[in-house]
């Protein structure tokens, strides 16, 4: 007997349950949930199941709460977010990762672009796995990489080499005291297998732990972690406008933005152009920029809203900023690397997850190689968060490539304090 399509696509994500359940269920995690929903010491988040239940802290139990502070830099892709993430890989006292939710998404659903559904499964996972970095626990994150770890060591953590602390002693001897830190490749070719044990040390050794994530859709997707009392999150939303992504996106990407590189090149739309590469981006900058600027209670002191292109314009100044925000003093190593690395020329920019840029310059570069037919149409799709986000619309192909006229209004998006 044959099975229909939707009988097949429910009986997969079936599976993905079961598999997501069963890791829940049979990892021991240094987050335990309360058993059971006591009115005296516990709620319920609206916007999560059952099992993430937020516990107020009791007699028996501590929570070290102190000084340490947990960031998420909340992104999606090439919103300049491995820029972002440099400010705090760089500070001596932050413990950086970078991308791990990549692992949740290709062990639950191996595809580049999965859809609504599919994506509520992996910010799922996710929020368990970032509760469990938070608190150092790195053994959690073994579920999901692929091949399974051997005695807590792994060659297939995603790039490894963006994260210092997993490229310096203790974790990595190999760097001599004066030496300069390693590149990504250079890391994983002179450090060898990674220690999940020594990572969970050095984690522990630091003040705070940053994570940088372009797989969570929307900030309210994260509203059980930023109530959770355990963890001291604030979270740094960085948004970029959509013309400027969807054209880095095509450039860097090239087979999945085939369609729109032909449209550009012939002037005509292909008939069956993928149009939810670019609404996604609109919907979900809406959705998740709407919530943060609304100002909900739940937010309060726990919400930055970042524009791309004043980071690039300012870097010193909105760093500084977003460290005042944190309540972290910044150090001297992320100055200097501001200063090494916002001077690039255009050669240093080829490299798709590179952070050497002539930021200022890149800002609105995209202006010169996005056609105009292109252009009016995001203008089209995405005219509520445009205007939503301070990013002026072009009428014409001469305004579109008269980079005089900025497309940036000055708009000072102040945290949620």
């Amino acid at each position: 007997m044959q099975c229909s399509w939707k009988a097949v696509f429910l009986l997969a994500l079936a599976s993905i349950a079961i598999q997501y359940t069963a890791i829940r269920t049979f990892t021991t995690k240094s987050f335990h949930m309360c058993p059971s929903p006591n009115p005296v010491n516990c709620t319920l988040s609206p916007d999560t199941d059952g099992l993430d239940r937020l516990c107020e802290e009791s007699p028996s139990t501590s929570y070290n709460l102190s000084k340490k502070i947990h960031i998420l830099i909340l992104a999606t892709t090439r919103t300049g977010s491995s820029f972002g993430g440099q400010l705090f890989n760089q500070h001596s006292d932050i413990f950086y990762l970078f991308e791990p939710l990549y692992h949740v998404q290709f062990t639950l659903i191996p595809k580049p672009s999965p859809s609504k559904s599919e994506r509520q499964v992996i910010v799922g996972a996710s929020r368990d796995l970032l509760r469990s970095l938070y608190d150092c626990d790195l053994y959690f994150l073994e579920n999901y990489i692929r091949p399974q770890p051997v005695n807590h060591t792994t060659d297939s953590l995603f790039r490894r080499g963006s994260s210092k602390a997993l490229c310096s002693p203790p974790v990595c001897e190999a760097l001599g005291s004066g030496d300069s830190p390693m590149e990504d490749g250079e890391c994983v070719k002179k450090c060898g297998t990674l220690n999940l044990t020594l990572a969970t040390e050095s984690c522990k050794e630091h003040g705070h732990v940053a994570i940088k994530t372009v797989r969570v859709p929307e900030v309210k997707d994260l509203r059980a972690l930023v109530e959770d009392p355990r963890l001291n999150l604030k979270i740094i939303q960085l948004v970029r406008d959509p013309r400027g992504i969807l054209a880095s996106r095509s450039e860097t990407f090239r087979d999945p933005y085939r369609l729109w590189r032909i449209w550009k090149a012939t002037g005509r739309k292909p008939y069956n152009l993928d149009t939810t590469q670019l609404t996604r981006i609109c919907d979900d900058f809406l959705n998740s920029v709407s919530t943060g600027l609304n100002r909900p209670s739940w937010l309060k002191g726990k919400y930055m809203l970042v524009r791309y292109e004043d980071l690039a314009r300012d870097p010193m100044g909105k760093t500084e900023e977003i460290y005042s925000f944190l309540g972290i003093p910044i150090d001297g190593n992320v100055e200097r690397w501001i200063h090494n690395n916002t001077r690039g020329d255009k050669s240093s920019a080829k490299h798709k997850f590179g952070t050497l840029r002539n930021s200022a310059a890149i800002a609105e570069s995209w202006r010169l190689t996005l056609s105009y037919e292109i252009v009016e149409f995001a203008q089209s799709v995405c005219q509520q968060v445009l205007d939503q986000l301070g990013y002026k619309m072009v009428g014409s192909v001469q305004e579109l490539k008269n980079l005089t006229f900025s497309l940036i209004e000055e708009k000072n998006f102040l945290p949620f304090l």
